[in-house]
């Protein structure tokens, strides 16, 4: 669940909610789909230069801070800013439609991008963070920037994985870890067995809707990397509503990278740690 963000980090924080989105179409069981083309490594971006904000008004309240070093990586600073700029513009067309009217709570926007690894392979940024626009909850900003400084290029899952079965087995390890947490948080309410059987059918029909093997549902990555650097595992993070009801909060699952190193397009391979190696 999205914690509250401290003000000394220039972040107001509302408990978050999100709109449920209908999860992209399964391919059939049978089917294969064409691999993505792997895009060339990219020119080095301009420099961009991103700075915390903050921002205060009678009708909203806008905080977003940035690792302190983010700007070395001027091509991640801009898909960073970009992210941020969308956020805010989307909070700014809400105060443009109050119509000078005020809300009976500040709209607030607050975000928090963090450096969660840093290596000359792989550096991974995550954005965390809510927009509250009216009505008894805001809306959750949750995304994983997984940029590669040797390719100067963001990764991306439909590139990293090339084919329709690589995409099942991921859905399926994913899917065992959903299922079997599902299970021990329901264990562990105590709940009646007529009652448990109902919320399992739910529950496992959320995380087998949001857990489809398409690419669209698994955008959002994490790599676990060893000492070396290597990425042994890739943790995939799945908001609240995706997989589970609100009250289950962001959940996660890794995939190790034996699962994975099958499917992985050739230019993405040396990143990984050869299992048994």
């Amino acid at each position: 669940m999205i914690k509250r963000l401290s003000t000394c980090c220039l972040l107001l924080a509302l408990a978050a909610c999100q709109r449920e989105a209908p999860a992209p179409e399964a391919q059939a069981p049978g089917s294969q789909a064409a691999p993505a083309a792997v895009p060339a490594p990219a020119a080095p971006a301009a420099p961009v230069e991103l700075k915390d904000v903050i921002e205060r008004d009678p009708n909203y309240v806008i905080g977003i801070s940035y690792p302190p070093n983010i700007n070395q990586y001027p091509g991640l600073a801009a898909e960073l800013g970009r992210y941020a700029d969308a956020a805010r513009a989307e909070l700014m067309q809400a105060v443009d439609g109050l119509a000078g009217e005020k809300p009976t709570a500040p709209y607030d926007l607050s975000l928090a991008f963090n450096m969660l690894a840093e290596t000359p392979q792989v550096v991974t940024v995550a954005a965390n963070g809510s927009s509250y626009t009216g009505g008894a909850h805001g809306n959750p900003l949750i995304a994983r920037f997984v940029w590669l400084p040797q390719r100067n290029e963001l990764l991306q899952a439909e590139h990293l994985i090339v084919d329709a079965d690589g995409w099942r087995a991921i859905s399926d390890a994913v899917r065992e870890q959903l299922h079997a947490s599902l299970s021990q948080r329901i264990d562990a309410d105590g709940i009646e067995p007529a009652q448990r059987a109902e919320m399992l059918k739910s529950g496992l029909k959320m995380i087998d809707e949001g857990s489809g093997p398409d690419a669209g549902n698994f955008s959002q990555i994490e790599p676990v990397l060893d000492a070396a650097g290597r990425i042994t595992a890739l943790r995939f993070v799945f908001p609240p509503y995706q997989v589970g009801p609100y009250s289950d909060g962001v959940q996660v699952a890794e995939v190790p990278a034996s699962v994975l190193l099958p499917h992985v397009a050739g230019p993405y391979r040396d990143l990984f740690a050869v299992p048994g190696a």
